[in-house]
């Protein structure tokens, strides 16, 4: 279910809105805490493991973000919602582990280069056989949205994974309106790019 989806089922009123949750946990109340983490813990988990492509790394920030909302709730305030606090979060985290990432190859490879040995890089843009001729599977999509920057990776997958408003993506990703824009079009056409490559070979 996406958030567009989960927020038009909280305003029928058959179930508590997100930010009553949140204050009600603000109060004491545990349940409503675990009410949140059973509300989030999947969409959270597609968002952050195609972010980082690595479901072990994926599930760690996941239990980081709800540590840090279970620690840090009396931080959030209803001036925005709570899906893009929690985004917010999740998000962060997923670009701290990015970024250990590019230091750890960065030193990875300056030892390999201390040595007279020859290297080679993994090829990255390997993929498996496919099941059938010109289908496009899930895999290769995620694939495909992996090699995207992760600048360009998170507005798609907010836009169009999890369904978020354009002016969401700008209070969850900090940046201007416009900037949303023009990054998400420009990750469409990448992955329109990539997909119809795909699809001809």
């Amino acid at each position: 279910m996406t958030i567009k989806e989960k927020s038009a089922k909280q305003e029928t009123g058959s179930e508590p809105t997100d930010e009553q949750l949140i204050a009600r946990f603000q109060q004491g109340d545990a349940y409503a805490y675990d009410l949140l983490v059973k509300r989030y813990k999947d969409p959270l988990m597609n968002y952050i493991y195609r972010f980082v492509g690595d479901r072990t790394d994926a599930e760690d920030i996941l239990q980081e973000t709800f540590l840090r909302l279970y620690k840090n709730k009396h931080y959030y305030r209803e001036i925005a919602r709570f899906s893009t606090w929690i985004y917010t979060i999740a998000g962060n985290l997923a670009k701290t582990e990015l970024r250990k990432r590019r230091r750890r190859s960065f030193f990875s490879i300056n030892n390999y280069m201390s040595t007279d040995k020859d290297f080679e890089l993994p090829d990255k843009n390997i993929t498996p056989d496919r099941y059938t001729d010109n289908v496009i599977t899930d895999d290769e999509v995620h694939k495909a949205i992996n090699k995207l920057s992760p600048k360009f990776r998170q507005v798609i997958l907010l836009r169009d994974i999890q369904g978020f408003s354009y002016e969401e993506i700008a209070s969850i990703v900090n940046i201007p309106l416009g900037t949303v824009k023009s990054r998400v079009n420009r990750a469409r056409l990448r992955l329109q790019k990539d997909l119809k490559k795909i699809a001809r070979d």
